[in-house]
């Protein structure tokens, strides 16, 4: 057997929403506002500041402040070195070389791409020999991994030169 619903039933149904349940949901919102502020945080929720003005980049704090972070990042460079019995560099010139201070500040595009021979400009410590050197390293390294998967190792000359190609 089906219920049959009349108009009478269904206008009582729908003045009881509009009149009692709409009223009270209402209610219990606008009296939820701090609930919903604090929702998802709590003991084990990651709260995180929504990000302010600050201070401009150019700011003597902001300036200070990278300069702190970049000392900690060459600190840590000279130590693993240092481990592996590599030579020591020295930490502030490095320090302002990645900052741009002093000499290596001046150095212009044309220096930096090469153009003065294989050694590179006299300014830059080596120049492209270095970037070679480096590349070099990671090809053996990457040579050594292959062998252990047991793939065939990439000419060390050639793929040199085709990342430095691909680097500059």
């Amino acid at each position: 057997m089906t219920a049959r619903i009349g108009a009478s039933e269904l206008s009582f149904v729908l003045l009881l929403l509009c009149v009692v349940i709409v009223p009270i949901a209402a209610i219990a919102f606008a009296r939820s506002g701090r609930a919903l502020d604090e929702l998802g945080k709590g003991t084990f929720a990651i709260d995180r500041e929504k990000p302010g003005r600050g201070e401009p980049a150019n700011s003597e704090t902001a300036r200070a402040e990278q300069e702190a972070e970049v000392r900690q990042m060459v600190e840590a460079s000279a130590f693993r070195r240092r481990a592996r019995g590599e030579p020591d560099i020295d930490v502030q010139s490095e320090i302002d070389r990645v900052l741009g201070v002093g000499p290596w500040a001046e150095i212009d595009a044309s220096e930096v791409s090469g153009e003065d021979g294989p050694e590179g400009p006299a300014g830059l410590e080596g120049g492209t020999a270095q970037i070679r050197a480096e590349i070099r390293e990671l090809v053996i390294a990457n040579n050594e991994r292959r062998l252990r998967r047991g793939e065939d190792p990439l000419d060390v000359d050639s793929e040199v030169e085709r990342r430095f190609r691909e680097w500059t």
